[in-house]
């Protein structure tokens, strides 16, 4: 399999959507007495998920069929004003910015899809096929989403979301076809990784907002500083593994990176917007102990996932290291619930577990 390279135009609109992202995740800060409902945490992944599946299905697109053309070049510009729309429509109040983020979502989409109809037209064999699946079939989640616009409450969000669902699982429904088609793992990976990365930096933007939102003591300092030693530890991890471990020419549908990094995506966000809740020590304790060591399970879960199915075979954890981290993340968290510690010392733990996580799989 040759080596596809990024454009400079794919991380531009990489940036566009990571805006999106950073936006989206500020609904987590929204904190009333002490509390981040359950209401909250679910408009968050909510918000999040179509801007995921928007970028993800113009990204396999990319990889299969995209060349640095001018009409591609015209297509990814669309999109863009598309992205701008989306994003300007998120905030907290949501039901009152409904209407220009469907429209940002269905644009962004059905850009897509007409994409997909333009290589129907030029390729041929399987290409052609896998064209042809997405092409015909994402117009049935298109139409089922833009009926929305006919109801209001809770059914609007449930009849968007039945379109989104079904455009999610049309590759899993179609893997059969999409195997005759494999992705290129090489720019995949470099595509999911880039977004990764960006995302990794609102952590960094987390630390800044710690050290400017109080005078520089002792306390704010250190825990600023394990911050950056617990984001310096996943930077490790994730992109030694991605290097030195991952077999980037194994072809495959791809779906274990798109799926698996839903999840890594979605717990970057919260760990970092649990950084300044926990230093502002804006939640109740216990709530702040499940949420911090609820994001770094899913994080930690998620990236063993992907990379365990994309190592070299020798490279692969085994039983005992996998026991040795998942008891290590246990007993901290036991630890956090039996005795009351310091928001400097859950940040160090933190720090602990991914050092020792980068240790062991690097």
């Amino acid at each position: 399999m040759t080596e596809k390279k990024v454009t400079w135009l794919e991380l531009f609109y990489d940036l566009l959507f990571v805006a999106a992202v950073s936006k989206a995740s500020h609904v987590l800060l929204h904190v009333e007495d002490e509390t981040l409902s359950l209401e909250t945490l679910g408009k968050f992944v909510l918000i999040f998920i179509p801007i995921w599946w928007a970028w993800v299905g113009q990204t396999l697109f990319v990889n299969r069929f995209g060349q640095d053309s001018v009409s591609h070049r015209i297509f990814l510009i669309i999109q863009l004003f598309f992205v701008l729309i989306m994003t300007a429509s998120l905030s907290v109040d949501f039901d009152a910015t409904y209407h220009s983020f469907l429209i940002g979502y269905i644009g962004l989409r059905v850009m897509t899809a007409v994409q997909y109809h333009y290589a129907h037209a030029k390729e041929e064999g399987h290409l052609r096929a896998t064209a042809r699946y997405f092409g015909t079939r994402f117009w049935i989640g298109l139409a089922i989403s833009a009926c929305s616009l006919f109801f209001d409450s809770w059914v609007r969000y449930a009849v968007l979301y039945a379109g989104i669902a079904l455009d999610i699982i049309l590759p899993l429904t179609g893997r059969k076809i999409l195997l005759k088609t494999p992705t290129n793992t090489h720019h995949l990976l470099e595509r999911f990784s880039l977004f990764a990365l960006i995302l990794l930096g609102e952590s960094v933007v987390s630390i800044l907002a710690v050290l400017q939102s109080s005078t520089w003591t002792p306390e704010s300092v250190t825990f600023a500083a394990l911050a950056f030693v617990l984001i310096i530890a996943m930077w490790w991890q994730y992109y030694d593994n991605l290097e030195k471990k991952v077999d980037k020419h194994v072809q495959t549908a791809g779906q274990t990176i798109i799926y698996g990094h839903l999840f890594i995506f979605l717990s970057l966000c919260t760990i970092a917007a649990t950084i300044q809740l926990l230093f502002l020590n804006k939640l109740h304790y216990e709530l702040m102990v499940n949420l911090f060591f609820g994001s770094v399970a899913l994080y930690f879960a998620s990236t063993t996932l992907v990379f365990h199915v994309y190592r070299h075979k020798q490279h692969r954890l085994g039983i005992f290291q996998l026991s040795l981290l998942v008891a290590l993340l246990a007993c901290l968290y036991i630890l956090d619930r039996v005795f009351h510690v310091s928001n400097v010392l859950m940040m160090g733990e933190m720090a602990l577990f991914f050092a020792v996580y980068a240790k062991i799989t690097t």
